[in-house]
């Protein structure tokens, strides 16, 4: 059996670039190599790193970052073809509101304010994971699916996208932690914060992703229903995935 491709690419300027193919799947099946990448956001991209996203084949670019956000890190790549799915940040914000409100902030707020802010992925920007589906259904791979640091917006996606192509549940968990290996945070953001809450906001832990799932049970009664009422994916939609993102 020839050697499985590189999961991380190490750019310069994109820590956090990866693939999600190759993981197990429905029926036995696989997913495909080199269709759907996940990322932090493509603005410091260094020439050589474009060349090898080119190389790559990527064409499209399914952004999750708010609309400043972007604006302040544009995609160094005019030749894909950029989506905006804007899920705003709330994380800052919310801790800002704590600290004026004269509670000194700790590691045990920065998680539940974390936590927050993945229960909203499902209660508040569902239309926008409905529309990340509408996107991967249609011709636009090889793709890559990002934020700014590629790990809560995009790890939310990600972990429904494997859910819905069958993906055992312990290797989204692990595919979803690899940001802990992979991803280098930007020294400067949120200098303002403690640096405990800032390690906190620069990593991933399983407890956020499960807040996400917690919501989708109580707002759905589960994650099926979620997947059908909620993103659209009813047997033919699922089947339509399949085709397009899992191997023969």
């Amino acid at each position: 059996m020839p050697d499985a491709p590189a999961r991380h690419l190490n750019l310069a300027g994109a820590s956090n670039f990866r693939d999600l193919g190759g993981y197990p799947a429905k029926d036995g099946r696989r997913v495909r190599w080199r269709q759907i990448f996940r990322s932090n956001h493509l603005g410091h991209l260094t020439d050589d790193d474009i060349a090898v996203v080119r190389g790559l084949g990527v064409r499209s670019a399914l952004d999750f970052r708010g609309l400043e956000e972007r604006a302040e890190a544009l995609c160094g790549m005019n030749d894909v073809t950029v989506h905006s799915l804007p899920v705003e940040p709330t994380v800052v914000a919310a801790l800002r509101a704590i600290a004026a409100a004269g509670t000194p902030l700790s590691t045990v707020a920065a998680v539940e304010v974390m936590r927050d802010s993945y229960r909203n992925y499902v209660q508040e920007n569902t239309q926008l994971f409905r529309a990340l589906f509408a996107l991967l259904l249609e011709d636009r791979a090889p793709l890559v699916i990002h934020c700014t640091a590629g790990k809560d917006r995009t790890g939310f996606a990600c972990a429904l996208i494997l859910h819905s192509l069958g993906v055992p549940d312990d290797l989204i968990a692990e595919d979803y932690l690899l940001t802990n290996r992979f991803y280098r945070r930007d020294p400067s953001a949120s200098s303002d914060l403690p640096d405990d809450v800032k390690q906190v906001l620069g990593s991933v832990q399983l407890s956020f992703l499960a807040a996400a799932f917690e919501a989708i049970d109580a707002d759905y009664g589960d994650l099926e229903n979620y997947l059908r009422d909620g993103l659209g994916l009813g047997a033919a939609e699922r089947e339509a995935l399949a085709a397009r993102y899992l191997e023969a």
